[in-house]
């Protein structure tokens, strides 16, 4: 799938277009397929249980949190507090 290969990236800062979390802002923290993605905001959803979200559900920006991607390619611990931190300073609105 197109889409995978171009936008779907972990890291990438995205927003619900629908489900009861529509408009609120996540990262991709994992890629299960070409369907579906792991999804968290370090506060309801967690690292420990981050939201299974299928991809035609999301909006994707261009905003790519590169702290994730060093950490995860370093193998180091991501934390709730840095996806939370990156969520707040680069506030999205769904523009129509």
């Amino acid at each position: 799938m197109n889409i995978l290969a171009k936008e779907c990236q972990i890291g990438r800062l995205v927003l619900s277009r629908a489900g009861r979390d529509k408009d609120n802002s996540f990262i991709i923290i994992d890629i299960l397929d070409e369907n579906y993605v792991y999804i968290c905001d370090g506060n309801i959803h967690t690292l420990d249980k981050p939201k299974k979200k299928k991809i035609k559900h999301l909006i994707f920006t261009n905003i790519i949190c590169e702290d994730i991607i060093d950490l995860k390619a370093t193998g180091n611990n991501i934390k709730n507090s840095v996806i939370k931190r990156f969520i707040q300073s680069h506030q999205v609105n769904k523009e129509v």
